[in-house]
């Protein structure tokens, strides 16, 4: 009897923090997106009541942003995502991959170089790029030393390039963490294994360890996408031009410099329905990973 009280008591707290700091701030901001305006002080007027909800702002930002203004906005921000993604994977799998095959002391002394980057502020970071690649940064200093580029490159007004590598950079140590804990629990006898039947290198990194790191590989990308594609001080640092609008530069327009308050609500919804549906993939493929190995 006292074993069945002690686990929901331990889960208290924890239940607690979650109603407290997420569902109820989300039901806050569905009131708002569903609410009215007031027609004196052009005001949002939050409708608490699910009965009484409206979905007039609604339907018109899933319009703008399927047919209208806003379809660029989020087409540009699934495109950096993706983009930073792939160089993540380019960067994380075979760092990953690497730490996960040392021993001893060499492998504390990287996790600590890798996870480095969380003892420092985002923007602090963020703003170490701007010294960067100011005209008279660094990166256009060696470039041009190199031959490489014949003037400067404005990397700061509008670049994309510029985002996509920020978004990468930030983000990357999210994508190393998890992939290499899947990594690491990997037999090293299947991979020797496969060599003994003949198989290279090549070949038994796609057909063993690619395979068996899959799982590992998804999480790594559910947990670097979702803050991706909320993200808006990377933008606004490294670039700060509507050409590279991401929709968290809209949600933060509309919330903190708008009067529109209910249009950055529905923003946040609509972006809060994308990313469930990509969590959902990834809870179902988890669920399937888990029956097939049970």
């Amino acid at each position: 009897m006292a074993s069945r009280r002690l686990w929901p008591a331990l889960a208290a707290p924890g239940v607690a923090w979650l109603l407290l700091l997420f569902l109820v701030p989300f039901y806050a901001i569905a009131a708002v997106a569903f609410g009215g305006t007031d027609p004196l002080f052009n005001a949002p007027l939050p409708e608490w009541n699910p009965l009484h909800w409206q979905f007039g702002t609604m339907s018109e930002v899933i319009s703008r942003a399927t047919t209208g203004d806003l379809r660029p906005v989020f087409v540009r921000t699934f495109f950096y995502v993706a983009a930073a993604m792939a160089l993540c994977y380019l960067i994380g799998y075979p760092v990953a991959y690497y730490v996960a095959r040392l021993a001893g002391r060499r492998r504390g002394l990287l996790l600590a170089l890798i996870l480095a980057p969380w003892w420092i502020n985002y923007l602090m970071r963020m703003l170490a790029w701007v010294n960067l690649l100011q005209d008279d940064g660094y990166v256009n200093d060696a470039l041009l030393r190199l031959h490489l580029i014949p003037n400067p490159v404005h990397w700061l007004s509008g670049n994309q390039y510029s985002v996509v590598l920020g978004l990468a950079y930030g983000y990357v140590p999210f994508f190393i963490v998890p992939l290499y804990v899947t990594l690491d629990r990997i037999d090293g006898r299947l991979l020797e294994a496969s060599r003994d039947l003949g198989h290279g290198m090549v070949r038994t990194f796609l057909h063993v360890t690619l395979p068996l790191s899959r799982q590992g590989l998804l999480t790594a990308v559910v947990i670097t996408a979702l803050p991706m594609f909320g993200d808006y001080y990377t933008n606004n640092m490294l670039s700060g031009s509507p050409t590279t609008t991401m929709v968290g530069n809209e949600i933060e327009f509309y919330l903190l410099g708008s009067s529109q308050k209910e249009v950055g609500a529905a923003l946040v919804l609509v972006l809060s329905g994308l990313m469930l549906a990509l969590m959902a993939y990834y809870l179902v493929s988890t669920h399937r990973a888990s029956r097939q190995v049970s």
